[in-house]
């Protein structure tokens, strides 16, 4: 049995967590480089939590520059368990409306210019990422949803774009109809990969913000209609969140569905041709089988 902490990844309009006891912003050093922004971490319930602003605070990192690698090699290296990411997203679904969340559990991987792996060259690794979310975790969201109000569904399939731009109206329908995505954002992948790559629990809470473009009574996306929605969604992301070390606990068995575990039968490079300066970058997320 392991000491549980949560970490949460917050995405546009989440720039922080009411409540923590013993609240305090601090730099993580990484050799993958500095993380968005410095980490508040505390105590809620009696459960250690770490919270990343995903752009930085005042919005600095665009989605195709935000340190992914270094964002979750930061929180495995304070000691996190569960990750919880929270991102704006737009709606494919009539009845996924702006305000609801949904509780991710696939991904479609459109992105094109981002570091998606903590492997290469020197020390080759492969990891499952058929269910890229964590079950139980999800589980413990949508419970902490529910009591907190929020109308929130279960599973859905996440397009992640590249951006900065919206989608055109003939990608939107492309993504809606052919290919049965329900919700669309641009700062799901690599992270989820690289969750999964560092035997963390990961969890993805979409906050509807907008119908994208494939809506006929609802048209292009509005950025001030974004805008208004992420307001009061952050007062409902903040209010999940809080639910989550009374219904996690401040003990964790090992992840029944194995992500915790991950990395047992990864690795394919032989010990005596591992690159030893990537090895020495990996000692945060994959010590465990690193040895």
């Amino acid at each position: 049995m392991t000491r549980t902490m949560i970490g949460v990844i917050g995405g546009s309009g989440l720039y922080e967590i009411d409540g923590l006891e013993g609240a305090a912003w601090g730099a993580v050093e990484t050799p993958w480089g500095p993380p968005s922004d410095e980490i508040l971490t505390g105590t809620l319930d009696r459960v250690p939590m770490a919270f990343l602003p995903r752009h930085g605070r005042g919005h600095v990192h665009a989605p195709a520059t935000v340190p992914y690698r270094a964002n979750i090699d930061a929180l495995k290296r304070l000691g996190v368990t569960d990750v919880i990411s929270v991102s704006a997203c737009g709606s494919f679904r009539e009845d996924r409306a702006p305000g609801d969340f949904v509780l991710v559990d696939q991904f479609i991987d459109r992105t094109i210019a981002r570091d998606k792996s903590f492997f290469g060259t020197g020390c080759v690794g492969h990891v499952s990422v058929a269910h890229p979310t964590c079950p139980r975790l999800s589980d413990a969201c949508a419970t902490a949803a529910r009591a907190a109000g929020i109308t929130v569904h279960e599973g859905g399939t996440y397009l992640a774009m590249e951006g900065p731009q919206f989608s055109t109206l003939a990608e939107s329908l492309l993504y809606r109809e052919v290919w049965g995505c329900d919700v669309i954002g641009m700062t799901g992948m690599p992270e989820a990969k690289l969750a999964r790559e560092a035997e963390l629990c990961y969890a993805c809470v979409a906050m509807i913000t907008d119908f994208d473009s494939w809506h006929p009574q609802h048209g292009e996306v509005d950025i001030s209609d974004i805008i208004a929605t992420l307001t009061a969604n952050a007062d409902k992301g903040r209010a999940l969140v809080r639910g989550l070390p009374a219904l996690l606990g401040p003990d964790r068995e090992s992840c029944p569905h194995g992500c915790d575990r991950a990395l047992d039968f990864a690795l394919l490079t032989a010990p005596e041709k591992r690159d030893p300066s990537l090895v020495a970058k990996l000692d945060a997320v994959a010590g465990r089988v690193l040895g």
